[in-house]
């Protein structure tokens, strides 16, 4: 599963416990690779915003997942107290070492990980089409070329797609050296015009236009 928030991938954990017949959780991730740093030595270490890249999979630029302590709460025995107490480290700029549970993430709860850079995006995407015939997006890719890596040949592997093509444009451009296909409804939609409404930072006045508006 592409990951950046965790989330998708906390919904497999979650399922999983729950008796979904799921070998390994395979967690992707891009430049920005705290999960996979987690994943491989225990250690979680959020970066600043001065090290958090801007990549291609633009949607996974995450350095700080606001999922990941679902898991942390089950990797640590559902101890709430220790979970409050490893956060307040994070909140202060600080990282975690949960290095002796490495088994229990591995064997137990069945995690596995690894990253992508913009070159494997892009070879990945090319590959993809050429073998396949279909057109995926960069986050997607970078889903992929992780899979391919860690792939049991006697386990089905599964790719969760996260995206259209056509939401990066660009990097698909790049990659395959044409526009991406586009739903017929998103046809235009750049010159279409922008609606919005200024509003005052007012939690009554924001409820309120919730309420008359749907």
């Amino acid at each position: 599963m592409p990951s950046g928030n965790f989330g998708n991938v906390c919904a497999g954990h979650i399922a999983r416990m729950m008796g979904l017949p799921i070998d390994k959780l395979v967690v992707a991730t891009n430049e920005n690779d705290v999960l996979d740093e987690f994943f491989k030595t225990g250690v979680y270490k959020p970066r600043g915003s001065a090290n958090t890249y801007h990549t291609s999979s633009p949607s996974m630029d995450i350095s700080k997942a606001s999922n990941f302590e679902r898991f942390v709460y089950d990797l640590v025995g559902q101890d709430s107290a220790k979970v409050r107490e490893l956060w307040s480290s994070v909140d202060q700029g600080g990282a975690f070492d949960l290095s002796v549970y490495m088994t229990q993430v591995h064997d137990t709860f069945g995690f596995v990980s690894g990253s992508s850079s913009h070159a494997n995006r892009m070879q990945t995407i090319r590959q993809t089409k050429e073998k396949y015939g279909v057109v995926i997006d960069t986050h997607t890719a970078d889903g992929v070329k992780v899979a391919l890596e860690l792939r049991d040949k006697n386990t089905p592997m599964v790719v969760l797609e996260t995206a259209l093509p056509a939401k990066f444009e660009d990097a698909l451009v790049e990659a395959l050296g044409e526009v991406p296909p586009r739903p017929a409804s998103l046809n235009g939609i750049e010159s279409l015009p922008q609606k919005f409404t200024m509003m005052d930072a007012n939690v009554g006045a924001i409820k309120d236009f919730i309420v008359a508006h749907t």
